[in-house]
């Protein structure tokens, strides 16, 4: 049974049985009082009214960070995780035997995700905003901007945002010799192994460009995935990768830690910029790590 019909069936009041008969989950007590529930409906019905506090906090919650539509709720993760391939055009030689480049998740939920880039912005306003409205987001990290303050992106952590690997310095890979870019990869999974506790298993190239030593280096450190984006974040606007200028099922999009000196806005600006556009096309934001 969906929540939507559980919610429905027991805010509604709905009751198998006769008018009276006493059977079942409605019927009218004596005197006008309500019947005792059974555990069965007991429980649907304090899920149900823990599903409407949730969705009035969230509703509270965009109207204080100036939304006027609340976002929508994200389907529950999948049972069985999607299959991840290589996006076509994007693959090297050997691709197969290597870590899959994709812009796009293949799932039928609606739903998009969010993903962070570098770490030169730390605004406390971003994580308040997002921990008030549950909206779940990846970062991806690179040292020589995260560690100015590796105690933010602990924060960040500790709201169960998952920590990802955008190299050391953000160098152009594919102008490094595979010995060098493997410096860049895994000598930032020693960082976030050692600063956060977690080796990631994503990874990210600088600017999106990649070559065959790049992934080759990427798998000897671990890495299992390789995202890029099919569309991307700023405080005022939208920029797409695909001819349609839309988004689709499963897209990924790319936003950065970014300020006023480098955007007209915010960090907080750049969110309402990506939920207004998500729900509006009727996307919920959902968590990369659950389809992956």
């Amino acid at each position: 049974m969906s929540a939507t019909i559980v919610a429905t069936t027991i805010v509604s009041g709905c009751s198998f049985g006769g008018e009276g008969d006493g059977v079942g989950w409605g019927g009218s007590g004596a005197h006008g009082q309500q019947p005792e529930l059974g555990p069965p409906a007991r429980a649907l019905r304090e899920y149900a009214d823990g599903l409407r506090a949730r969705q009035a906090a969230r509703a509270a919650a965009a109207k204080r960070w100036g939304l006027k539509r609340t976002p929508l709720a994200a389907p529950p993760a999948p049972a069985v995780k999607p299959r991840l391939t290589t996006r076509k055009g994007f693959e090297v030689k050997g691709q197969k035997k290597l870590p899959p480049v994709f812009t796009t998740i293949p799932t039928k939920d609606k739903v998009v995700f969010l993903t962070v880039d570098d770490g030169a912005e730390k605004s406390p306003a971003f994580l308040r905003m997002m921990s008030d409205l549950k909206i779940p987001y990846t970062a991806f990290l690179s040292d020589y901007l995260v560690k100015e303050d590796y105690g933010y992106f602990k924060r960040m952590q500790d709201r169960g945002v998952a920590l990802n690997n955008h190299t050391l310095n953000h160098r152009y890979l594919p102008g490094l010799s595979y010995k060098k870019q493997r410096r860049e990869i895994c000598g930032m999974q020693d960082v976030i192994q050692k600063r956060f506790g977690k080796r990631p298993e994503l990874f990210r190239p600088p600017y999106g460009n990649y070559n065959r030593n790049t992934l080759r280096a990427a798998k000897s450190c671990g890495i299992k995935a390789v995202p890029l984006w099919a569309s991307e974040g700023f405080a005022d606007h939208m920029e797409w990768r695909e001819w349609d200028k839309d988004l689709h099922r499963g897209d990924i999009i790319l936003t950065h830690f970014r300020g006023r000196g480098d955007w007209k806005g915010t960090m907080p600006d750049m969110v309402r910029t990506v939920l207004k556009t998500a729900t509006a096309k009727g996307y919920a934001i959902a968590r990369l790590e659950d389809y992956l």
